[in-house]
């Protein structure tokens, strides 16, 4: 029987379930990432267990990740773009667009030492797991701007200045689309000034200050804060912004995160500002009274943030309960910022000839089956689609991926 071939559009967690699924039915799959790493946003999320495991599934992308790359008939291809693709027979043709790739995976023993003494910040990136390698890629801007440094910094020679970019043609038999979403850019609210103060920092933001401290910190003095407060539905159910739908992972991110901070540091005081509190799983009611007993929920959002002495802020809120105006002080806010469609959904609609929902997000064929498009034989998983969480985007890539293997005819 011919090897089935299946083409993936996207490298997070979504991608990477659907490719180790398939893998494990011997179809051979082709991954498609157009960043340099391996993960999405996912994988540089960090654990929010507190005194237990809060389900989070920040770990469940490094474990799918390690399984991928130890999977013989997945092949990665990174910095790659999908230029065309043309279907005949029930096959497809994808054009590819890989690189340049400036550093050499065989060579390359990820000692750090382009990152390190790099010249340039952001000349070299890095990435966050250790199961993707190379764990480090210059940019080619990087290249442009430093180039003697390059050419002499790696000892082992696995840096090449004069790599250029390379066309590749797959054919294969499926395609589905996992190529996710993009935060909601908090510059669009200006009155929260994002861009003017340090300590307004979003929920990736302080994914990344945990991951690179080891705790939460303030950005402008790198000292830990004493009184925190997130806020809610930043980007998501705004009328205003024409954002109407909710995000869903806001609510449970915002209490795990606040759940862990407060298990590390008791003394810390977090507020909660929101709208509505969603449902975050089965043990809910029992983890919402938990919280509820160890921070201050609000139902007001916040219309202002001023820079006080100190670089703390000060939050201005309308109370519906008296009727005023009312502003408080804080060390530290996290905006809880929201699931937007990705800005290249549009021109996936027109290369892969499939249609997009209202919102911008790709559309399903099928109410009853969400991973079908309007196109026989490209499917679609994970946040691609709509707002989903890590084990709701594992679960839609593994429908998926069986949905991919009955159209295939593969045996499951």
């Amino acid at each position: 029987m011919e090897e089935k071939q299946v083409m993936i559009m996207g490298g997070g967690i979504a991608g990477l379930t659907a490719a180790r699924d398939l893998a494990e039915f011997g179809v051979n799959v082709h991954l498609i990432e157009k960043s340099s790493f391996m993960g999405g946003y996912a994988i540089g999320y960090t654990c929010k267990a507190s005194t237990e495991c809060l389900q989070c599934g920040a770990c469940s992308v490094e474990k799918t990740l390690k399984e991928a790359t130890e999977t013989p008939n997945i092949e990665f291809h990174l910095s790659t773009t999908v230029e065309a693709v043309s279907s005949e027979n029930n096959k497809f043709s994808a054009k590819l667009k890989k690189g340049p790739f400036f550093i050499d995976p065989e060579r390359c023993n990820n000692c750090g030492l382009c990152y390190e003494k790099s010249p340039e910040k952001g000349a070299v990136l890095r990435g966050y797991s250790k199961n993707n390698h190379p764990l480090y890629a210059i940019t080619a801007e990087g290249i442009q701007s430093h180039r003697d440094f390059f050419a002499s910094v790696c000892p082992e020679g696995a840096i090449s200045v004069d790599a250029k970019a390379t066309s590749e043609t797959l054919g294969v038999d499926a395609l589905i689309v996992a190529t996710g979403f993009e935060p909601f850019d908090p510059n669009q609210k200006p009155t929260y000034r994002y861009a003017e103060h340090a300590n307004v920092i979003t929920g990736l933001d302080m994914e990344r200050i945990k991951r690179t401290h080891g705790a939460l910190v303030r950005p402008s003095d790198g000292q830990p804060p004493e009184k925190i407060a997130f806020i809610q539905c930043v980007g998501s159910r705004d009328e205003r912004l024409g954002h109407l739908w909710c995000s869903r992972v806001c609510c449970p991110y915002a209490l795990r995160s606040a759940q862990s901070i407060k298990t590390q540091s008791p003394e810390m005081d977090i507020t909660i500002f929101y709208m509505d509190i969603q449902n975050i799983g089965k043990n809910f009611p029992e983890f919402y009274q938990t919280c509820k007993s160890d921070f201050r929920f609000i139902r007001s959002i916040p219309v202002d943030i001023f820079g006080e002495d100190n670089d703390r802020l000060s939050l201005r809120r309308f109370d519906e309960t008296e009727g005023t105006t009312v502003m408080e002080t804080f060390d530290l806010v996290v905006l809880s910022i929201g699931i937007m469609p990705n800005s290249e959904n549009p021109a996936i609609s027109k290369l892969l000839g499939i249609e997009l929902d209202q919102d911008g997000f790709i559309d399903h064929n099928d109410a009853l089956n969400q991973t079908l498009t309007s196109q026989n034989g490209i499917f679609v998983a994970g946040t691609a689609s709509g707002p989903n969480s890590i084990p709701g985007s594992m679960a839609q890539a593994g429908h998926a991926a069986g949905e991919v293997l009955k159209y295939l005819g593969v045996t499951q």
